[in-house]
């Protein structure tokens, strides 16, 4: 078995981290890498001890959601909170950077960043990173799969044994079917 490279491990990570947000409308990851090493990683969410977007809902003014913090502030803050420097380290997003973000990754010293996705890529912050010396790179994940949307087929899959037990007359089968899909999906 090959192993996954470096930048499908800790962009893996980053999608691992994604996972936690409280975010409803977009959830972002991010993981910052020095020497190969993981030195923090930030998912995009409220302050510590505030009310959550996933409980209340967003509060959003002119279009942002400003009840959150995005992924790679919180892993900036968690390095200056516990005496971590960033100079010269790499940062891995699953979705490319807002502005306010770019500047951030700039001022803390980041050299390069690896992003998964595009989203809304800002040109100012495209031509902020380029005149900073800072490498941009797409890092789609591919050596694994990230399930978002397990949920949805976790329903789908029932609907359809629903379905299939109601038409078929053949009860071996029908089980058969049943069993495979409990065994796949963990229903």
């Amino acid at each position: 078995m090959e192993r996954i490279s470096w930048n499908q491990y800790f962009m893996a990570q980053s999608h691992l981290l994604a996972l936690r947000s409280t975010c409803t409308r977009l959830m972002v990851g991010a993981t910052i890498v020095r020497d190969k090493r993981i030195i923090a990683g930030g998912y995009n969410g409220s302050v510590s001890g505030g009310i959550h977007c996933i409980d209340e809902g967003c509060y959003v003014i002119d279009g942002h959601c400003v009840r959150t913090i995005h992924a790679e502030a919180n892993a900036l803050l968690q390095c200056a909170k516990f005496g971590v420097p960033t100079e010269g380290a790499e940062i891995y997003v699953t979705h490319f950077p807002c502005l306010q973000c770019c500047k951030q990754i700039i001022q803390a010293g980041i050299r390069t960043l690896y992003y998964a996705e595009d989203y809304r890529n800002h040109p100012y912050a495209v031509e902020l990173f380029s005149e900073a010396g800072i490498e941009t790179k797409k890092v789609e994940l591919t050596d694994l799969a990230v399930d978002y949307h397990y949920k949805e087929k976790e329903a789908y899959i029932r609907r359809l044994l629903n379905e299939l037990e109601a038409q078929t007359g053949n009860t071996e089968k029908y089980g058969a079917l049943k069993a495979e899909a409990e065994s796949l999906f963990n229903l």
